[in-house]
């Protein structure tokens, strides 16, 4: 039997917080005490302040719940690492939080062990972000991402309003299956109960999330995972202009060149790709063209209306080219000697 209360009641607590519900018996087994032993330290906890919920039966059944203040938490080594980087790093994508990220780290890190402190800063000298012009975009409200992320942990029935694409508002009924941060959109993929099918949710335009209670079983996702599920559905989403072209580069290459989504590129052999790409704004195709050689003419086609756009680009482009090139000259000039200066 553990007899040093303080030990337990630490040990007790971490297990309270590794798994959302741990019956009476499996608590005093893991502990090597009574179960009277167990329901005493969970009314000591109580009184701590850590909201513990208790469930009817024979041995009775403990879980940590929502409270009204943030009790203290327990984290290991790896956790406290992880957490600290992920507030210095905090950023894109998230209405507001980097003030927050800035408060949470500095009471974190006033209570971080010394022997931890080399590996955070080791870290995050090695993974400093860099925000970049096409990392902008719509941002998500943290408190909906918090309760649409618990809502997913929990396979818990959660209400929401959303604004379709064409602005039409309605409320929303779904089984919340993961969230997928696609720079700088955040997704949510969804069971809508309603329609009965899968769906794809931009979680800027979903607002006042509201769990219900009602806990479902995970139903299997039509893909081998979330992000790829989101992938294909972007891939398939109608858009106002595309691109198709054969390019002479493997699909990899294509790939990392024009940051187009998976389903976009597919191999035709070793040294040729097919590109298919889709957007409702012209510049984001011109900008994936930029990067790659489009190969022979007649393997190009798409949208008509997108040749203007990439016309008015290649001639700024041109037009800088020229200049560059002017300028140049201008400067081979200065620098050659008179013809009659004598050397």
């Amino acid at each position: 039997m553990t007899q040093d209360l303080p030990a337990r009641m630490l040990r007790l607590l971490s297990l309270l917080q590794t798994r959302r519900t741990w019956s009476g018996i499996e608590l005093a087994t893991r502990l090597g005490v009574t179960l009277r032993t167990i329901r005493r330290d969970i009314d000591r906890l109580r009184d701590l302040g850590y909201p513990i919920e208790g469930t009817t039966g024979t041995a009775g059944g403990y879980r940590l719940v929502a409270g009204t203040d943030l009790p203290p938490l327990l984290l290991d080594d790896e956790e406290a690492v992880a957490i600290a980087v992920a507030l210095r790093t905090a950023a894109g994508g998230v209405t507001g939080i980097e003030e927050t990220a800035v408060r949470a780290l500095a009471k974190l890190e006033q209570v971080l062990p010394q022997r931890l402190r080399p590996q955070v800063t080791a870290i995050q000298a090695t993974a400093a972000p860099l925000p970049v012009p096409w990392s902008t975009g719509p941002e998500a409200d943290p408190t909906v991402l918090a309760t649409l992320a618990a809502a997913c942990r929990d396979h818990e029935i959660t209400t929401f309003t959303y604004r379709t694409g064409k602005g039409v508002t309605g409320r929303r009924r779904a089984e919340p299956h993961a969230l997928v941060a696609a720079s700088p959109v955040w997704y949510l993929v969804a069971y809508d109960t309603d329609l009965d099918e899968w769906r794809l949710f931009r979680v800027d335009r979903l607002t006042d999330p509201t769990p219900t209670g009602h806990r479902v079983t995970p139903r299997p996702l039509p893909a081998a995972d979330a992000a790829a599920y989101v992938a294909t559905r972007l891939a398939a989403a109608p858009a106002r202009y595309t691109f198709h072209a054969t390019v002479p580069a493997d699909a990899e290459t294509v790939r990392a060149r024009t940051y187009a989504l998976p389903n976009r590129v597919q191999p035709v052999d070793e040294t040729t790709s097919t590109l298919d790409l889709a957007a409702d704004n012209p510049h984001h195709i011109a900008e994936q063209l930029l990067g790659i050689d489009l190969g022979p003419a007649h393997t190009i086609h798409g949208t008509p209306e997108l040749a203007p756009h990439l016309e008015k680009l290649a001639y700024r482009l041109l037009r800088a080219a020229h200049a560059l090139s002017r300028q140049d000259h201008r400067s081979k000039e200065r620098s050659e000697p008179d013809a009659g200066h004598e050397q």
